[in-house]
């Protein structure tokens, strides 16, 4: 059990980490960036006790293991752009940032891996991949400042799950602290290894509880050759739900995204937010952006195809086809526009639910008309992967002094255990939405998923009070 630290102990530990690590690593006070008081989430700023910042694994073991001599909790961070607190820092603990464990290691193309450091951001893997010919097929809408080693912490999923699923189907080895500071280095390149437990799967998705991700080895695809995309203007749900079936059945493994939009969405998306094209005309019930990916350019003839048997067929209202992959990108940015809601919105909660995909429109009926009915003046806003389940939910009270983001969370996630959902399905736990677990997850799954942090990390040192 954690214990306050006092202040003597404290101080003294400080100085074993300057001692060890050096000055410069270790910043304290007045010191400390405001950046790692909080992450991306709701929850207020917190002012650790130190932001310890290594350039290598074997500075975080060194730091981890002075940690645990003097009974100090350590709290890992990434690019902080978690939604759920789960890099928030705590009082009178290390923050123990890995912004300068960045680079990429190695790209092997006989093995189709890249072992990069933890810190690296998603977007720079990304280059280094298509710079050497490949693929990294995981991608997000913070891809420019999120952490490789923050996405598999928390099992991001992002864009192209439908195609190439989450982090962990990316995650090949990994090179992890544990709470003792003990470095286990681990770093396969074979995608068949059956050798013992696959430890690796123990950190991915643990959100920092059970270890410090330093490096990884990551698995390669093959550069597309050709990109399509589309955005469809559909009247009806049960329309959306026959045009995924119909794109499936069509396009095969080729189908790398589905994102739907309801009108809600898609109206602050393209008439509030600067800079974002609207590419289809008219009103529509909701919004669809579906991609394919390729390797031979016939496939764009399939691709054209689909849409036009869906549009005269009746199912598709409009559509817009890119031409270039510059209108791709402009396609996403709607779907990507998001990220900056907060600028036309001010302050809201943002959820990541997961929901039977037939469920779907039911739920955001429900919940809209329950958050406008119980938090007058409420506003709500949805859209998301879909095709994988995943639901994202915007919600606030315009012009509120103070938003009432623990009544939006209760009416949201009760909702989500009503029809039997998820109250994560990509983003974590970490530290907001913890109560709700229960909703999620039965009391056997609970007590074994404290059982196996007890077993890694007895004294509860390794980000504590977060997931479980």
């Amino acid at each position: 059990m954690l214990t306050k630290m006092s202040t003597n102990a404290s101080a003294e530990a400080i100085r074993a980490l300057e001692e060890a690590l050096g000055p410069a690593v270790v910043l304290s006070g007045a010191d400390i960036p405001e950046r790692n008081l909080q992450d991306w989430s709701t929850l207020g700023p917190v002012r650790p006790l130190a932001v310890v910042r290594p350039s290598d694994a074997q500075g975080v073991a060194t730091a981890m293991r002075i940690a645990s001599r003097h009974g100090i909790a350590v709290v890992p961070q990434g690019g902080l752009t978690g939604l759920a607190g789960g890099s928030r820092p705590i009082e009178g603990a290390i923050a123990l940032s890995l912004e300068r464990l960045v680079g990429i290691e190695e790209i092997d193309a006989a093995a189709a891996t890249v072992t990069v450091k933890a810190g690296t951001t998603l977007e720079a893997i990304q280059r280094a991949a298509d710079d050497a010919g490949f693929f990294f097929a995981l991608d997000l809408g913070a891809r420019g400042s999120c952490a490789i080693g923050g996405n598999i912490g928390t099992n991001a999923g992002g864009n192209r799950v439908i195609r190439y699923g989450m982090t962990r189907d990316m995650v090949l080895g990994l090179e992890v602290v544990l709470p003792d500071g003990t470095l286990m280095t681990s770093l396969n390149k074979m995608i068949k290894n059956n050798a013992g437990f696959d430890l690796k799967q123990l950190f991915i998705g643990s959100e920092g509880t059970l270890g410090i991700v330093t490096r990884a080895v990551l698995r390669l695809h093959p550069k597309p050759n050709c990109v399509m995309a589309a955005v469809c203007g559909l009247g009806s749900y049960d329309k959306v739900l026959s045009f995924l079936g119909s794109t499936r059945r069509w396009l095969g493994p080729t189908l790398s995204a589905f994102e739907v939009m309801w009108p809600d969405y898609w109206q602050v998306a393209t008439q509030r937010v600067p800079n974002i094209r609207r590419p289809v005309s008219g009103e529509h019930a909701f919004y669809v952006l579906v991609e394919g990916m390729g390797t031979h350019e016939d496939e764009k003839a399939r691709f054209d195809a689909l849409l036009e048997n869906q549009m005269e067929a009746g199912i598709i209202e409009d559509a817009a086809v890119a031409q270039s992959l510059s209108d791709v990108k402009a396609f996403w940015g709607a779907r990507d526009a998001a990220a900056e809601f907060r600028q036309v919105l001010g302050p809201h909660s943002s959820f990541d639910i997961g929901l039977p995909v037939a469920d779907m429109d039911i739920y955001a009926g429900a919940c809209r008309a329950r958050l406008a009915r119980e938090l007058p003046g409420c506003e709500s806003y949805f859209y998301g992967h879909i095709a994988d389940g995943n639901m994202h939910i915007i919600a606030c009270v315009p012009g509120a002094a103070q938003q009432p983001y623990e009544a939006i969370d209760d009416i949201v996630y009760d909702l989500v255990r009503s029809h039997g959902g998820t109250i994560s399905a990509e983003h974590g736990i970490g530290l907001k939405k913890k109560k709700f677990l229960p909703y999620t997850r039965s009391p056997a799954e609970l007590e074994l998923m404290r059982s196996i942090k007890a077993a890694l990390d007895p004294r509860g040192l390794l980000n504590p009070g977060k997931v479980v």
